[in-house]
């Protein structure tokens, strides 16, 4: 199983508004994602980074410039770090909700 926690700042971007819409096909193909608000994120602690794990042990940081562009990521093969990161994944999963009540929430709907 394929599953996120997405970090969004509201109002939305027209960039997470539209990922926020494409959503709709990965999660109706098998994938759970979650959302939560910048907001909520910064009031329980999660970073204000953009970051993957893959199967809890390999960890990606992404890294953007002053404009949001896409620099690329680095592979951190800290365990400490790594660990780190799990608990603030399993963070923003717990205060996470789904995509479809996130949608509705914020009013964006299906095509």
């Amino acid at each position: 199983m394929y599953s996120r926690a997405r970090v969004v700042s509201v109002p939305f971007t027209d960039y997470s508004r539209f990922g926020l819409w494409a959503s709709q096909f990965t999660v109706a193909a098998g994938e759970d994602i979650r959302y939560l608000t910048r907001n909520q994120a910064q009031r329980i602690g999660l970073p204000n980074h953009d970051y993957w794990l893959f199967d809890s042990r390999k960890l990606v940081r992404m890294h953007f410039d002053e404009n949001d562009r896409f620099l690329g990521g680095e592979v951190i093969e800290d365990l400490a770090e790594i660990v780190q990161h799990n608990y603030w994944r399993d963070a923003a999963w717990r205060h996470a909700i789904e995509r479809s009540d996130f949608a509705a929430e914020q009013g964006v709907g299906r095509i």
